[in-house]
Order: C-alpha cells, then structure tokens, then sequence
C-alpha cells in the first residue's frame, strides 16, 4: 500500500472538502507514491512523536490536529513546528491530518464523544451551509431510469435518512443537430421534438464530481443538458457539534462526575447550575464557544466543550450550563477511533496509538 492510499481512504472517512476555511488537512509533508511501512495515529504532532515514529519504524504519522496550520516562512528549527517538520522530512515521514473535516462529519468526533456518553438520538448542533447542490438533468423516456440509478449509486439523492430520492416531470425537448453532430435521435439540420422527462436531484458536495461523471456515461445524449445550482439549505448531517439525549435523566452533579470519569479529566470547569438533572446535552470536540447559542437554541441542559474564555463564561445566564472539560480530553478518543478503522481497512502495515500523551496541559 501507498500513503496514496490511506489519503483516500481518510478522504473517505471525512472528506476535505468539508474541512474549514481556516483549516489545513490531508498531507502536510511526504509523497504520495511512498510506500506505507508503518502508521502511527494521535493526536498531536509534536518532536516526540515523530521520534516514537522513527523507533517503530512508521513512516506515516496521521493526526487529528494539523502540526503545520498557519503556515510556514521558513524553516530553521527556531520552534517546535519547525523542528517537527524537519525532522519528519529528514526521515522520510508522511504526516497526515484529518481535522475539521472529521469534527464534521456525523459519525466524527462528536459523535465519539456522544457514544461514550451514552447519548442518544444524537443530531448535527449546527449543520452545514453551502454543502448542497441541486442537480437537474434532462433525459428521454427510455434512459430515464439508467440516469436515475446511475446518479443514486454514486450519491445523490441522499437526504438524512433516505436514499435514492429524485424528483421527475414530463415535457418536451427541442434540438436541431448540426452536420458535425452524431444524434442519439433525430436528424442532421432539422428541428427535433421528443418526449424527456426532468430529472431533479439533491447532491452532497463530496459526491459532485463522481454524480456528474455517473450522469455523462448513463445518458445516452451527445450533448447533456444539465445545470447544476448551490443552495443555500442546511445539511443536516454534516456540520459542528452534536445534540442528544441520556436515556434517563441523571442528577446534575452525578452526571459532572460522569464526564470528569469518562474522559479523565485533571478538573471540568463549569458555569452555575440552574437545574437538578440532566437530560439533553450538546457537545463539541476541540474549542466549541462559537455553539454556545446553538446550544441553548435547542434547548439543551449542558455543553460540553472546551477553550472557553473567562467572560464567555457569563454568556450561559442560568439557561445552560457550560462545562469545560480540555481540548485534549475532549478530543482523545479520536485517536482510538481512527486505529480502529486503519485496522479494518488496512493489514498490510502495522497500525499502531501513540504511547506519547501529547497533552500540554497539566493539572495539580
């Protein structure tokens, strides 16, 4: 296998297309053709991560946070990015991140974070704007049907729960082939009327290129007519955070103790507690304030999050409780998920969790 590959497949997992503006996933440093050897998985990467890489003989590093993320002038060793990168290239390391593309997707890392808190009915807390497309395509009576699977099996029609959804109406199609043309129907110079129904379907970003090519190879026509529209439609299963429920209230401070277990945490900060039990609960891995009115909007008993500021704190006003649990501990099982899923698709190279607890953080 080469690290061509595993970007693939990570793409797979979360593409990069839903990846933050701001962000910088998918490989950093390190070629595509190489071949794979050995992964190592965390969190972070720092200098001694690349140093236990080095030891195990892993020429792959994937991480959750990107180690190169505002970008570089220069590199001289002066800091611990630059060090990092360094020596990842001088030892011929591939370092790969899978960031904010991953905090978006609805099996990502709120979604961790929800399954080890047991929540359910769990739902996207702020779904993704300008991540639809609306496709229409016009096809005769006869191919219809081709064009319609073709366009659901490589991923369109996809809305929430449902698959393969497609909206059709009947018209008629006017062209007049010209002498360079080779019609499907119809003849050379003359005006042509047929029976085509509209095609309408619903495509996810990520599946664009794939829908469009799908479409040209099951249409039968020389020349498409197809148009191709974003909207401005919320996608609700891509998107920050995530919303459920315990299956049974817990009493408010039990359920504080619950967290502080759960993702062993050194202290959870918290804002004042304006209710007895727990029921519903929002999440977000990493730095999550800017959900906090989300948070609230749907209702929600508490918010667990990390990287709150002091005075953002205030902004709870006894409608939610705001518990900061650390960006570290809040984002630590992503590490754990993505081994298990290398695991499964790969067994070829050893995959392997970084014994280095990369938190910078530490507590008294």
């Amino acid at each position: 296998m080469r690290v061509k590959d595993l970007v693939l497949f990570l793409n797979h997992l979360a593409p990069t297309c839903y990846q933050e503006s701001y962000d910088n996933s998918g490989l950093l440093t390190g070629n595509m053709e190489e071949k794979i050897t050995g992964v190592l998985v965390s969190l972070d990467c720092i200098e001694t991560i690349v140093e236990e890489a080095i030891e195990t003989k892993s020429n792959v590093i994937v991480t959750h946070h990107p180690i190169i993320f505002s970008g570089l002038k220069k590199l001289t060793g002066t800091n611990y990015i630059e060090r990092t990168v360094i020596k990842a290239i001088q030892h011929n390391i591939a370092l790969i991140a899978i960031h904010t593309n991953l905090d978006n997707m609805p099996n990502g890392v709120n979604q961790i974070i929800s399954n080890k808190l047991g929540l359910i009915n769990t739902q996207i807390l702020r779904p993704k704007e300008n991540s639809l497309f609306h496709l229409t395509v016009y096809a005769p009576d006869t191919h219809v049907k081709n064009v319609q699977e073709a366009l659901a099996e490589a991923g369109a029609g996809a809305i929430g729960n449902y698959e393969a959804c497609s909206f059709t109406s009947l018209g008629e199609g006017r062209f007049k082939p010209n002498d360079k043309s080779s019609p499907f129907s119809g003849e050379k110079n003359k005006l042509s009327i047929v029976k085509e129904q509209k095609i309408e379907v619903i495509v996810p970003q990520h599946t664009v290129n794939n829908v469009i090519n799908a479409m040209k190879q099951a249409h039968p026509y020389e020349e498409i007519a197809y148009y191709l529209v974003d909207l401005k439609n919320n996608n609700p299963t891509i998107g920050s955070g995530m919303i459920g429920a315990l299956e049974k209230p817990l009493e408010t401070f039990s359920f504080l103790q619950l967290i502080k277990e759960k993702f062993n945490c050194g202290t959870v900060r918290y804002t004042n507690i304006h209710t007895n039990t727990i029921k519903k609960v929002a999440v977000c891995g990493g730095s999550g304030s800017f959900l906090l009115k989300d948070a609230i909007g749907k209702d929600a008993d508490i918010f667990i999050t990390s990287d709150f500021k002091y005075h953002e704190f205030f902004d709870a006003e006894n409608r939610i409780i705001i518990a900061d649990i650390g960006h570290f501990e809040s984002e630590q099982y992503t590490s754990h998920w993505l081994v298990e899923q290398l695991k499964k698709k790969f067994t070829t190279f050893a995959i392997r969790l970084t014994n280095v607890n990369t938190n910078p953080i530490n507590y008294l």
